[in-house]
């Protein structure tokens, strides 16, 4: 039996992108900028809320019998198939004038991950994957290069990227982070979707954080698998499910994962 096709699918993620880009490209450093703080004390700005509901607009003229889980809305819809909304991955680099930050674009069906697109304007760049069709990067589909991780198979050989330190702490994973920045050839905090679109590319071997939201990691997630990685939470668990999420090119997974996953009395004193 053929694989399920997503062609369609990945066109319109690319569509409902172009829209996203607009947006967010048209508040980039605006000085009437509004921020303010959601209950978790995280950031928000009003690009992020009118990308998403010009996103949801869409989806609901476009999918109308598919679900939509975004970060900054209630879940809307029911059913197999569900569209997955990060409207600015990176709101803190967004405020501050970095150019790192993207909008992340995911379809599940079930538990799985079958179509992702990260589209990152202020960079001028855009990755997308759909299950069994390969993994892209590109300024459109005709314009599209294949990507495929490193062939790198030892830690002592591999390029880390992270995000910060204080989440690895606060996991109480600390010490295994350190110790696997410590074995890793080089260690650098590109950050956000970023460490992940450079797993995929090649250019990293190991991509991980200890605390993510599912909209923070399902477009990276297929992304990953079809450029050829693993996919994983800290634990070793395969998709999208938490806690954290460790990526590597696949080779290098089990050695990253016994340095930062939990021993048993540890996770006890977590859980």
């Amino acid at each position: 039996m053929p694989e399920p096709s997503y062609v369609d699918d990945v066109r319109l993620a690319h569509v409902l992108a172009d829209s996203a880009d607009a947006l967010t490209m048209n508040r980039f450093k605006a000085l009437d900028l509004q921020v303010s703080s959601k209950p978790d004390l995280t950031e928000v700005t009003d690009a992020d809320v009118a990308v998403e509901d010009a996103l949801r607009a869409t989806l609901k003229r476009a999918r109308p019998r598919d679900a939509v889980h975004g970060e900054e809305r209630e879940d809307t819809g029911w059913g197999p198939r569900r569209w997955i909304i990060d409207p600015i991955d990176g709101t803190r680099n967004f405020v501050r004038g970095v150019p790192v930050w993207a909008t992340l674009i995911a379809l599940m069906e079930g538990d799985e991950v079958v179509v992702g697109l990260v589209s990152a304007p202020a960079l001028a760049r855009r990755w997308w994957a759909s299950a069994h069709g390969g993994a892209y990067t590109g300024k459109s589909l005709a314009k599209a290069t294949r990507l495929q991780v490193s062939s790198v198979n030892t830690l002592e050989d591999a390029s880390l990227s992270y995000s910060s330190l204080h989440g690895w702490v606060d996991s109480g994973r600390g010490q295994g982070f350190v110790d696997l920045m410590r074995t890793c050839w080089r260690t650098r905090a590109y950050g956000d979707f970023w460490s992940y679109m450079l797993l995929a590319e090649g250019a990293v071997d190991i991509a991980t954080e200890p605390d993510l939201a599912l909209h923070d990691m399902a477009a990276l997630d297929v992304i990953v698998r079809e450029a050829g990685g693993r996919f994983t939470n800290v634990d070793g668990v395969d998709g999208v499910s938490g806690p954290g999420a460790l990526a590597t090119n696949g080779r290098l997974h089990d050695a990253a994962l016994e340095l930062v996953a939990l021993a048993d009395d540890e996770a006890e004193d977590h859980s």
